[in-house]
């Protein structure tokens, strides 16, 4: 929805479980889908007489974020006591991080895409962060499960997160949306988490306002807590924004605080009034010394990074000449960018694998991009059509992942490589596929099983090409008065001949020979 008086301003604090095997803080699994309170320990739930240890992977994790971000990375950072009361955060306060967060600064680059014209070329953007830092997560309130009373699950408490916080920079929905996509995409190529918001591993709290459109300021801001997913992130905020022009219109004042979004009923509804810093009662954690970053870590860190998908998909375009759209598809996921290139490496250097220009990680440093194209452009938008085709329909049709999938790179190589020399047709080549699924033989053993080999021996198919014409004088004679569109027409019929297992490429040439033969 459009709001043409009134601008949004929206930042976004997002909240990732990192895929540590143990707490921040101690060493109690942080394994997630136990059964209730199955995962907890003296540390997380504050007991007296425990001392918190930090979690070395966290910090690494969290660098890993920092790095891929191009934020400042602090030398010495400082973990820091938040206080609040609730029922799920046992200890009164939460380890976290205030004046001296371990990232800052960096950015994180979005594409939107415009709804109402989704063939037009997505909008870039670049989304200032303000800091990225450590803490660790609080329990689970249950509301649901029992009619009188509200259940408590600590499984989570103490796991480690990372709270990354935007620069008021969104300013629509759809930017936040996909702002939060770019954040799972990141986190996930890097590794350190999965990024499931539907599971509470990424979670994301909306601070909204409004100012009146072409003004620097700006009316009081909300914060929209309890959003499970990206839509209900989007759909969230633009409802807050109407909330908030109808109150400013009718010459109400926007109250500060905290709202829950209500998915079933969709709209916020006000939870408290909204902290302020000094509210939480921060100070520096008295059972944790600072945490010292050397430049050697950091070298080490950033020598192990993958390349990150705008990269990937860049070259994805640059040296094979996909077209961006193919290019956002297969690198939307590092599991899925990989299959594909160890599909294209396995087509061979005649195929644009082994040894094609940009197909390092570097992007083909001193590489011709032109060259890469007329090499391999063929060859690879074959590959990218399969899986863009049969590949991603199983995936969504049975919910399994890439590293699942039966049909490895190996073999939809060779299935690949049948149809790029035209040995099998496309509707073979899906029938093949299908059957490479439950079977484990190649594709040119079960393409011969089931008769799918098309012919290409000019010297089997002449003579069948020969009583096609012979069978249709009218429409010879037509094609030679100058209709020659009816080549087409041939080429039906030579192709229910043989039953569709003839390479129609080649029935073509022959037929075109022998009725230019014709009319000499």
């Amino acid at each position: 929805m459009a709001h043409v008086a009134y601008e949004p301003v929206i930042g976004l604090e997002a909240h990732c479980r990192l895929l540590t095997d143990s707490k921040a803080f101690s060493s109690d699994s942080a394994r997630f889908g136990a059964g209730p309170n199955a995962h907890v320990d003296p540390v997380s739930l504050g007991h007296p007489g425990t001392l918190p240890v930090l979690n070395q992977r966290m910090v690494e994790y969290t660098l890993r974020m920092g790095l891929a971000t191009q934020c400042r990375i602090a030398p010495r950072s400082v973990l820091a006591r938040k206080h609040y009361f609730y029922p799920d955060l046992p200890k009164g306060y939460q380890i976290s991080q205030y004046e001296t967060p371990i990232c800052a600064g960096g950015h994180v680059d979005i594409a939107v895409r415009d709804r109402e014209n989704p063939e037009a070329a997505p909008a870039a953007k670049r989304i200032g962060l303000t800091r990225i830092h450590m803490e660790e997560d609080a329990g689970r309130s249950i509301h649901d499960q029992d009619p009188c009373d509200t259940l408590l699950d600590y499984n989570r408490c103490g796991t480690p997160l990372i709270e990354i916080v935007s620069e008021p920079d969104l300013r629509s929905p759809r930017e936040a949306y996909a702002y939060m996509r770019k954040i799972r995409q990141i986190v996930r190529y890097l590794g350190i988490s999965d990024g499931n918001m539907e599971e509470g591993s990424l979670r994301c709290d909306a601070n909204v306002s409004i100012r009146p459109a072409g003004s620097e300021a700006f009316f009081e801001r909300t914060e929209i807590k309890n959003m499970n997913s990206f839509r209900n992130v989007e759909r969230a905020i633009e409802y807050e924004i109407s909330r908030q022009i109808r109150i400013v219109r009718s010459g109400g004042k926007v109250v500060r605080q905290t709202l829950l979004w209500d998915a079933e009923r969709q709209e916020t509804r006000p939870m408290r009034s909204k902290e302020e810093a000094h509210d939480y009662r921060y100070f520096p954690d008295p059972d944790l010394p600072p945490v010292f970053v050397a430049e050697e870590e950091l070298d080490r860190l950033r020598g192990e990074l993958p390349e990150m998908p705008d990269a990937r998909r860049a070259r994805f375009v640059r040296a094979w000449g996909l077209p961006a759209y193919d290019a956002a598809i297969l690198t939307e996921e590092r599991d899925l960018a990989d299959y594909f290139e160890e599909t294209v490496r396995a087509l061979g250097p005649e195929g644009g694998g082994k040894g094609t220009p940009g197909l390092e990680a570097d992007g083909g440093a001193g590489s011709s991009a032109e060259g890469g194209e007329k090499a391999a452009h063929g060859p690879v938008k074959r590959v990218s059509n399969m899986i863009m085709g049969d590949v991603l329909r199983v995936l969504k049709e049975t919910g399994m992942g890439i590293g699942a999938l039966p049909v490895r790179p190996p073999r939809l190589a060779a299935l690949a490589r049948l149809r790029l020399e035209d040995r099998i047709s496309s509707t073979a080549a899906q029938e093949i596929f299908e059957a490479m699924l439950e079977r484990e033989e190649g594709p040119e053993a079960i393409a011969k099983e089931r008769d799918l080999m098309q012919v290409s021996d000019a010297g089997s198919l002449a003579p069948l090409v020969e009583s096609v014409l012979d069978d249709h004088p009218q429409q010879v004679a037509a094609y030679l008065g100058g209709k020659e569109s009816l080549v087409g027409y041939f080429i039906g019929q030579a192709m229910r001949r043989f039953e569709g297992a003839a390479d129609p490429r080649l029935v073509r040439a022959l037929l075109v020979e022998r009725l230019e033969a014709r009319r000499k």
